[in-house]
């Protein structure tokens, strides 16, 4: 094992939500550490959809996932904190004030306190049932993410799911490829603008709603895509002419070796104090996706809240004799 790295607070996971864990850290002049499993910053901002535009971030109609992060990377750059990536937290030991973290590297990190900012955990797509899938897979004719808009100019694409990501995509994709979107049935579970964007899209023509119908069988040879085949309930099937099929049936969580650490949980997620962030655990705070409590919205803009609730929960821990004296950053500006 290396020489342990010292610091205030550990953070477990570089998503947008740990990385303004480390700006608000910052401004309170606390030292962090980012940890993080995949071998670059952004969280499934990065690894999934990076050109997925984002609707609710104040200030912005609209960006990119991918922008997202580079400018909140931007932000933390003043406080050039380490990174461990490609790094899975394996054990954690000690108490408030005085945790060990180690990592499946090798590392060693001695923190006051923990942030897990881990999203969904380690996270994977769920597939759906389909007779051959494996092969449309391996050639790219079935994905679970879009990294790049343009790979699918002028594709027939269809898209299956009810939720956020197959409605943004299917806007998103709307004016350069051929879109039709498969649900089981009329209400979608996306935002209502969202929502209201893809009925109207449906009406110009620009996208086929093909409702309520949920996927059956993959049409093609050699992993290459020529229909999808849907199926209504009662058994009524129709091929859709197709080059890629885009499933969004939401990702499977795992939390790993953080699930061993005996905090209490509800339904795959860290339970919190909302007032605070904090897990059953003390000196452990959750925030983000994975984190739970009553009211809690699965929403960036609300994971960055948490970020700067649980900052300041843990001064106290790494600083107990002084007293926080919190200045609004227009008049403080960066720590030096």
């Amino acid at each position: 094992m290396t020489r342990p790295i010292e610091t205030d607070v550990a953070i477990i996971g570089a998503g947008p939500v740990g990385l303004f864990a480390v700006f608000e850290l910052g401004m309170l002049r606390l030292s962090s550490v980012l940890i993080d499993a995949l071998a670059e910053i952004g969280g499934q901002c990065t690894a999934l959809y990076p050109e997925k535009p984002i609707y609710d971030i104040p200030a912005h109609p609209a960006i990119e996932a991918g922008t997202l992060i580079t400018r909140l990377e931007q932000q933390i750059a003043p406080f050039a904190i380490p990174r461990l990536l490609g790094r899975q937290v394996n054990g954690l030991s000690g108490q408030s004030g005085a945790f060990l973290l180690t990592t499946d590297q090798d590392d060693a990190v001695r923190a006051k306190a923990v942030i897990i900012a881990a999203g969904a955990g380690a996270f994977g797509p769920n597939r759906p049932p389909l007779q051959g899938l494996p092969a449309f897979e391996a050639s790219g004719a079935v994905r679970y993410y879009v990294r790049q808009r343009e790979d699918l100019r002028g594709r027939r694409v269809v898209i299956a799911g009810g939720g956020d990501s197959a409605v943004d995509w299917a806007l998103a994709l709307k004016d350069i490829a051929q879109v039709a979107v498969v649900h089981r049935r009329p209400k979608f579970r996306a935002a209502p603008e969202t929502a209201a964007r893809l009925d109207e899209a449906a009406q110009r023509g620009e996208i086929e709603l093909v409702i309520p119908y949920q996927l059956h069988a993959l049409h093609g040879t050699d992993g290459l895509l020529s229909a999808v085949e849907v199926a209504t309930m009662e058994g009524a099937t129709r091929q859709l002419p197709a080059d890629v099929l885009l499933p969004f049936f939401g990702l499977s969580m795992d939390l790993g070796p953080i699930a061993a650490w005996g905090l209490e949980r509800h339904m795959h997620h860290v339970t919190v104090d909302p007032s605070t962030g904090q897990t059953s655990l003390p000196g452990v705070f959750a925030i983000g996706d994975v984190s739970t409590y009553p009211g809690k919205l699965k929403l960036i803009l609300q994971g960055f809240s948490e970020a700067a609730v649980a900052a300041h929960a843990i001064f106290p821990i790494v600083h107990p004799d002084q007293a926080l004296h919190f200045e609004y950053s227009t008049s403080k500006g960066v720590p030096g």
